[in-house]
């Protein structure tokens, strides 16, 4: 059974991270546009996560991503196809003692900016990030043993960052472009 663990950040996740790049990168080669380190493991300033690296991985064809299904279970990780994502591919790694999650999605995705905006307001907002931070503590503790009620008590709040996320991304695409013109 997996159990939802959040220890205290550490720079070692971004070592994790890169190891794990580099991995990926030799897997998707031809069909590999970006490759980013995403969610709580990807922010020091929440403080606190799962020990999970996710990965964000932007392709540019999401229909050849099952070519390389052999590939990723050689190297163990699961294919969970779009595990109820629209447009995604899913691999998580660790079985019950999970250690990755790659997502990935076509280039042009609504998804993939969701995540990095997500990723750099919390890098931004270092007071909101720490309220993630203790909003994961505190449902981690109040049900260690069901995943399925951690997430679904985190939705509302990332639901909220997400929203907040997206705007002040535009914001601040929009005072670049007024400030280029």
């Amino acid at each position: 059974m997996r159990r939802t663990e959040i220890v205290p950040w550490t720079e070692k996740w971004f070592d994790l991270y890169r190891k794990e790049e580099v991995l990926l990168r030799s897997i998707f080669l031809n069909e590999l546009l970006e490759i980013h380190h995403i969610g709580s493991t990807s922010v020091p300033q929440i403080g606190f996560a799962k020990p999970i690296i996710d990965i964000l991985i932007v392709v540019k064809d999401i229909m050849k991503v099952d070519e390389y299904n052999e590939q990723m279970i050689h190297n163990g990780y699961v294919p969970r196809g779009e595990q109820g994502i629209v447009g995604r591919r899913y691999f998580p790694k660790g079985g019950d003692h999970r250690t990755h999650h790659v997502h990935i999605y076509e280039v042009g995705n609504i998804n993939i900016e969701r995540h990095l905006n997500f990723k750099e307001y919390l890098m931004n907002h270092p007071d909101e990030a720490k309220k993630y931070g203790e909003l994961k503590l505190h449902l981690a503790k109040q049900s260690p043993d069901n995943v399925r009620v951690y997430q679904a008590g985190k939705e509302a709040f990332c639901t909220e960052i997400v929203k907040k996320a997206m705007k002040w991304a535009s914001e601040r695409r929009n005072n670049k472009e007024e400030n280029r013109g």
